[in-house]
Order: C-alpha cells, then structure tokens, then sequence
C-alpha cells in the first residue's frame, strides 16, 4: 500500500503562483509514474499532468499546457506541480495519484491505483 499526502494548496490572486506537493509512503515508490488531476464543483476530475517513473516523459493537460510543470525527487519520495499565471478556472480540488505499472494509460482516474486525499487551490481576486 502507498500513502500519498498533498499539500501545497492555498489562495491565491489570478497570475500567481503556487507549488503543490505530495508526499508518498512506501519503499516502490520510484517505480511509480505519478499524477495530478483536478476537480472542480460539479466538474468530472480532469487530467493535469504525468511524470513516469524516471522523470524522463511528462504529458500535460490542454488547460494547463505551458503554465504548469510536474517534477519529481525519488530521493524526497515527492512529486510536485509547479502553477504559475493561475488562472480562476484553475480552482479545484487537487489531487496526486500513482500508478504501479506502465500501462498505455494515462488521463482517467481509472488508471492510477492510489490517490491523496486532495489540496484545495482557490484563485481569486
């Protein structure tokens, strides 16, 4: 089993900045390609970004595509979403997953196996 706890989330002025970050728990961690995805209320949970296992591919979701950057520190057991020029459709939910093994798919949160509990991100003037 693995643990995953988002933090990072927060208010915020449209075109800020925020980090996110989660923290995963479990000794296969580094073998994981991870995820965030957002939802907003009454919205289905989108698909943010990807990072697979060695950090060497990321996928990123039409909405966020060259405002946000996912990172990963196998070492820190984390992986971060960077948001910058936030914008107020950005507010959501914020949610990292993780995914055991390579399976083809990415976008749906049928895919991943394990989720945090989510961070709240609020962008507003």
């Amino acid at each position: 089993q693995v643990q995953l706890v988002n933090s990072g989330g927060g208010l915020v002025q449209p075109g800020g900045s925020l980090r996110l970050s989660c923290a995963a728990s479990g000794r296969t961690f580094s073998n994981y390609a991870m995820a965030w995805f957002r939802q907003a209320p009454g919205q289905e949970r989108e698909f943010v970004a990807r990072i697979n296992w060695t950090g060497s591919t990321t996928f990123y979701g039409d909405s966020v595509k060259g405002r946000f950057t996912i990172s990963r520190d196998n070492a820190k057991n984390t992986v971060y979403l960077q948001m910058n020029s936030l914008k107020p459709e950005d507010t959501a939910v914020y949610y990292c997953a993780a995914q055991r093994s390579y399976s083809g798919r990415y976008f749906s949160p049928s895919d991943y196996d394990y989720w945090g509990q989510g961070t709240q991100v609020t962008v507003s003037s």
